[in-house]
Order: structure tokens, then sequence, then C-alpha cells
């Protein structure tokens, strides 16, 4: 995994007292927690998670955060309900424990996608789930990349909504280049994605896919055909999150169909369930660059074709700046 780190200007932010911040970690993602805190000088906060033998949650905070300024970081992907479900606990114990301000930090927001109503008698989970964690204590929430921007307002809490686009454009400025590019939307509703990253990659030209999907069947796509021109370039197709890869990797066959000469992908989350590990091995697709909001496998990591950008340093350096009451925006823009 690659730590490509903050420019100098952007990490002389000192807390005001590391005494009165405390840094908690869930199981969901302990690998980037410890990171986190490490970024910070701190040590993570003593806390005791355990299942019962029904599979009921018990949580236990064992150290003393009375009047302190609480950072707890749980990441809900899979298994989605159970690292939903220990984050309302852990709020909860927290509040009860009399932390004077309590902030979650979520790098991967689950049920994201249910966030509008696409046929009749359905749900809108994503609001559901903003509500939940306001009502068991959460102050303010902190999400990577959101899988739609309407999500914010389903929060009742204060909620910053910071973005991984800048350490991924610094990868492919780095280790791609930045010269005969073309920016690749999966879909039309990533456009606007796309043509932000095109604008940071020298004004690069972008690309859509055009596609149709199947609404009777979850997880399904079919590509029908991409506008603009790839043939020749080097196009890196760049969305929030990829789950079953069905989508990514017919989009990277489609473009190198047309011409490309090499074709990456890149999101901010690797979901990456079911077949998409194999169909990413498969596929055209030289390098999937993601970021570790949520762990890879273990036996995936060493693939040639596997990046993963570590985003402890951005997440750190929003807890102090969030703490010291600095701009989250000059730090993501």
């Amino acid at each position: 995994m690659k730590t490509l780190g903050l420019p100098e200007e952007l990490t002389n932010l000192d807390l005001k007292s590391k005494g009165n911040v405390k840094i908690f970690s869930g199981t969901a993602s302990p690998g980037l927690s410890a990171e986190i805190a490490k970024e910070l000088g701190l040590e993570l906060g003593k806390i005791k998670i355990q299942p019962f033998s029904d599979g009921e949650i018990y949580v236990q905070i064992q150290e003393s955060i009375r009047g302190c300024e609480v950072f707890l970081i749980q990441p809900t992907h899979r298994p989605v309900n159970e690292n939903l479900m220990e984050l309302l606990v852990i709020l909860d114990s927290l509040k009860r424990a009399s932390a004077e301000k309590i902030n979650v930090i979520m790098p991967y927001y689950g049920y994201a996608r249910q966030d509008r109503k696409a046929a009749g008698r359905e749900p809108i989970t994503s609001k559901l789930v903003a509500r939940l964690i306001g009502e068991a204590g959460a102050d303010r929430v902190i999400c990577l990349d959101l899988h739609s921007e309407q999500i914010i307002g389903f929060f009742d809490t204060l909620i910053d909504h910071v973005h991984a686009a800048p350490i991924l454009i610094d990868y492919i400025k780095r280790f791609i280049g930045a010269e005969d590019l073309v920016i690749v939307s999966p879909d039309v509703g990533g456009v606007s994605r796309a043509r932000a990253y095109a604008k940071r990659l020298n004004d690069a030209p972008i690309a859509i896919v055009d596609k149709r999907r199947h609404h009777d069947r979850q997880n399904y796509v079919e590509v029908m055909n991409i506008i603009g021109d790839v043939e020749g370039k080097t196009a890196i197709l760049v969305d929030d999150l990829i789950d079953t890869a069905g989508t990514m990797c017919k989009a990277a066959q489609l473009i190198k169909d047309n011409g490309a000469s090499r074709v990456f992908a890149c999101a901010s989350h690797g979901v990456l369930s079911g077949p998409a590990f194999t169909r990413i091995q498969e596929s055209p697709i030289e390098q999937l660059i993601i970021t570790n909001s949520i762990p890879l496998k273990p036996e995936w990591e060493q693939s040639e074709k596997m990046v993963q950008i570590s985003i402890a340093p951005f997440l750190a350096e929003a807890i102090r700046r969030i703490h010291t009451n600095g701009s989250i925006s000059g730090l993501f823009s």
C-alpha cells in the first residue's frame, strides 16, 4: 500500500491539547485507524468490543473520556449490518461516558446507494442510517466520497464531506503521467466527477460510457457504446466505488476495443464483492487504483493490478482541522 502524504503547507496545524482528544476505533478497519492515530501522534483509545454467543455486540469504554472531544473511526463496509450496529452501540457508549463532543469518521458509508425511491414501496435506507447515527449520539460526521451529494441533506448533525481525489490525482500524475490522457466516466451520472479529474490533469478530454441497466436484475449492467474519442490515448475510468466490477470491466473492454492504448481504473472505494477480483484480473485494466477506505483481502494485496493508497494522512489532517477550527474545504478542494 502506498502512502503519498500531504504537502508540507497542509500539515502545520497542531492539536490544541492531546489530552483533550481521544481516537477510538471500531473493528471494521483497525489498520486504517492505527495509521490515523500514528499520524496524529496519539494512541488509540482503550475500548472493549466483543460479541455475545447469540451475536449481540458488547462495548465498554475502558478509559475516562469525560469532557473530551472524541473521534470514532468506523466505516460500514461488509458485513454492513454488523459494522453499522457496532457503530451505533459504540456511539451510545461514548455518549453515556460523558464525552463532550463525538465525531464519527466514516471512510465508507454503507447503504449510500439506497438514496432515493427508484420504484414503489421502497425505503430510503441511506436517510434512515443518517438519522440513526445522529440519534445514537454523533455531533459531527465526516464521510469520504459519498455516492451522492443529496445524502448530506439526510443528516441533522453537522457533516463534512471530504474527497479522495487529491491523492488519486497525485498518483496519476506521478506514476501514470498526464500526457495523452482521456478521463472516462462509466455512466452519465459520473460526468461531473470526470470533469473535475480532467480539469486537474491538464484539462484532459473526457469520454462517457452510455449504458443500459436492467432494473429487474441487481448489479447487472449492459454497456452499449462510448461517447468521445479514446483512440491512441491512456484512458482512466473514474468512479466513486467499484462493487462487483461488472460495469467497470465492460467499460474497460469497450474502451480498449475503441482503440485506447492503455486502460486504468480509479475509485475511492473498493467494495469488490462477488466476482469483482476475478473480473479485474481478467480485464484489460492495467491497474485499479483505490484508497484503503475498505481493507483489501490479504491475498489480493499481492496482485500487480491492485494499487491501494492510504487515506490516513488526509483523514488525520481533517481531524486536526476540526479540533482546531481549521478549514476542511481548504484541505480537500
